[in-house]
């Protein structure tokens, strides 16, 4: 394949599914230069995350559990947690809910885009192979950052206990959801994609009323209604 196409087949599933969830916010569109802040962050945690999981292949070995649950999932999850948390949490235009979807997401794809150039040029890239990845992997990864959004926003707008509680689930869910899938991949041979496709579908299904329930809380959707109303 040409080089502009390479480029091209891996970097536009990560750019459209993010535009995809950012116009999902029915009431309050967040700024577009943090959002692209947060995509890019997501491609700078790549690098310190093959050091990681190198070294723990290295310490704990590679069985299909240890590899799908702590060395991928466990640690690519965590990165995107920590940037997260760290960087966009306490920011003042994380205002509603939703913000946390449109952010993880951003991380999580900016990860998974670069993820995709990288495979493409150390694998023989084909369209098939990157059109199967835009599908699978990038997809899976923009809906782990969705699971982790949401927890992150239920946690933002929390108060006691409720707080540490979502902010574990935005660790621990992305974490399960993404083993799994690892999991399936690594130890089903030719029969992976019948299960799969269903798998995905299930968290399509799931990430989406997410997406649902935080825009239904949105503390502007009243004023939405008033401009609505108005004009």
């Amino acid at each position: 394949m040409p080089l502009v196409s390479v480029l091209a087949a891996a970097i536009v599933p990560g750019i459209a599914l993010l535009a995809y969830f950012y116009w999902k916010d029915r009431y309050d569109t967040e700024p577009v230069p943090i959002v692209l802040r947060m995509f890019l962050t997501g491609m700078l945690v790549v690098l310190p995350i093959m050091i990681v999981q190198r070294s723990l292949t290295l310490w704990l070995g590679d069985s299909p559990f240890t590899f799908a649950f702590v060395i991928s999932a466990g640690v690519e999850e965590f990165f995107k947690w920590f940037v997260l948390y760290h960087i966009i949490y306490n920011h003042t235009e994380f205002d509603e809910p939703y913000d946390g979807i449109v952010y993880a997401v951003a991380v999580s794809l900016g990860f998974a885009t670069l993820e995709n150039v990288l495979y493409a040029f150390m694998q023989p890239a084909t369209f098939g192979n990157l059109m199967m990845r835009a599908f699978l992997p990038v997809s899976g990864h923009a809906l782990f950052g969705v699971f982790m959004g949401y927890s992150m926003g239920r946690a933002k707008f929390s108060v006691g206990k409720n707080v540490k509680l979502h902010l574990w689930l935005a660790l621990l869910l992305p974490v399960l959801w993404h083993g799994l899938y690892d999991f399936i991949m690594l130890t089903v041979s030719s029969a992976w994609i019948w299960l799969v496709v269903p798998f995905m579908f299930v968290l399509w299904f799931w990430g989406m009323r997410k997406v649902n329930s935080a825009n239904a809380v949105s503390p502007f959707r009243f004023l939405k209604r008033e401009e609505e109303i108005k004009s």
